[in-house]
């Protein structure tokens, strides 16, 4: 047995959030090459700028709501203002990809996003970045864990069946940090009164 394994099935009171190297064993477990896209939770999708440019993609599969992890005249460009001609609802996090990037400050907004969307049953959101990789399965992890009260461990695991997803090592030691807040000081509704 794994040490993550271990770490996941410890009683919720004894559970412990493991060091990034255990991690980094449990996100590239799908089999085959990352497409554009893929589904990673029901009715959540994680892309590359691909996947966010193409349009006729996304109303194919009824993408309802788009948060770009890259956004800007530096990243992927693209900004309320190419979703116009369609019914998509956008939010943009202006990230880079880069160890010493702190995108901790934007877990709970783009999670809020999340969650916003999917209170409507018939929503689907794209959360991308350039690669899809890194910052987007980032905002996502952080969801699951915000929202759906999973620990980092199962997150990882839940998307990472769906998706190969590699968040940069600084990203990986912030999720951490979470991790950490949301077990040790009580559930993400209590923490520091934000939902």
């Amino acid at each position: 047995m794994s040490k993550a394994t271990r770490y996941s099935a410890s009683p919720p009171d004894r559970y412990e959030t493991p060091p990034a190297s255990e991690l980094q064993r449990l996100m590239w477990t799908k089999k085959g090459t990352s497409g554009h896209l893929d589904e990673v939770q029901p009715r959540i999708y994680i892309g590359d700028m691909y996947a966010a440019k193409d349009k006729r993609t996304l109303q194919a599969l009824h993408i309802t709501h788009v948060l770009n992890a890259a956004d800007g005249k530096f990243n992927v460009n693209t900004g309320s203002s190419f979703y116009r001609d369609t019914r998509i609802t956008y939010h943009g996090v202006e990230a880079f990809d880069m160890a010493t990037f702190n995108l901790s400050p934007f877990f709970y907004p783009a999670a809020n996003f999340i969650k916003n969307a999917m209170s409507s049953p018939t929503a689907r959101v794209l959360v991308h970045c350039a690669m899809g990789l890194s910052r987007s399965s980032t905002l996502v992890l952080a969801y699951l864990m915000i929202h759906q009260n999973m620990t980092l461990v199962d997150a990882i695991k839940a998307v990472s069946a769906n998706r190969n997803i590699s968040p940069n090592h600084g990203f990986l030691e912030q999720l951490r940090e979470l991790d950490k807040q949301l077990h040790y000081q009580g559930t993400s509704s209590s923490l520091n009164g934000k939902t």
